[in-house]
């Protein structure tokens, strides 16, 4: 057996410029080759985005992914997939990205905080640049079945993101249904389930004393970490990256 040093904190490895965990590199010709379906629902997010709240949503197969929008296998695209993105704001994403980093240990250690926040800027994490994953999900929405919604807005107002949901899908529940949904979906009940919430991994893969998987949930978090120096700096990086792009996010609600 591989002791834990040679499954855990390990380096990560590149993809197209990409960095991915080893476990997923070296299944890499699969995860290229994977047969989607017609009927196939894709969910897909940067890592620490608010997925979660769709994974109830009906479809006849529902596929989850992190990867960039030019990692994703072809036959997604070949069979018109539908597609539903979720994008959350860079300063809540890197502050749960820390904090996930922290108690994941597949991920390589992540250091300091300050040091973390570096990693994050310049895309040395798990699945690459926050700006290139959410800019280009964004572009690729222009001419392919893409719902393209916001975290702040599922925290917001969840009852009108998931009637655009069901819209998207072409669904059409009763009230009851959907407040099910809605009851089952909130952060609150998602924390508590542990098909969510990750509670069933070991201790030497997720360590929920560092962290929980599902820890705040909240828009803004990112004030509590966040120096005014790191916030500046940011914001001037950030400002450079997005450019050009229209796609615009809220730090708060």
């Amino acid at each position: 057996m591989e002791n834990n040093q040679s499954i855990y904190r390990r380096k990560l490895e590149m993809v197209r410029g990409i960095p991915l965990f080893w476990s997923i590199v070296e299944e890499w010709a699969q995860v290229e080759s994977f047969q989607a379906r017609p009927d196939d629902l894709l969910i897909s997010t940067y890592p620490k985005s608010g997925v979660a709240k769709l994974a109830e949503m009906p479809s006849p197969r529902l596929v989850k992914t992190h990867l960039p929008v030019q990692l994703l296998p072809d036959s997604f695209w070949e069979n018109n997939c539908k597609i539903i993105y979720v994008a959350r704001n860079a300063k809540d994403v890197a502050v749960s990205y820390y904090h996930f980093y922290q108690m994941a240990k597949i991920h390589p250690e992540p250091g300091t905080w300050d040091e973390f926040l570096e990693k994050f800027v310049t895309g040395e994490v798990v699945f690459g640049p926050w700006y290139d994953h959410v800019k280009g999900w964004w572009e690729k929405r222009k001419d392919k079945r893409i719902l393209y919604l916001f975290y702040e807005d599922m925290k917001e107002d969840p009852k009108r993101e998931i009637q655009k949901v069901l819209q998207f899908l072409g669904k059409d529940l009763k009230e009851d249904v959907v407040n099910k949904i809605l009851h089952h979906t909130s952060f609150q009940e998602m924390q508590k389930n542990p098909t969510a919430n990750y509670k069933m991994m070991s201790k030497a893969q997720m360590d929920h004393s560092v962290s929980p998987f599902m820890r705040k949930g909240m828009a803004g978090d990112w004030k509590n970490h966040f120096t005014v120096a790191q916030n500046e700096a940011f914001d001037s990086d950030y400002k450079e990256k997005m450019k050009g792009s229209t796609l615009q996010f809220r730090t708060e609600i």
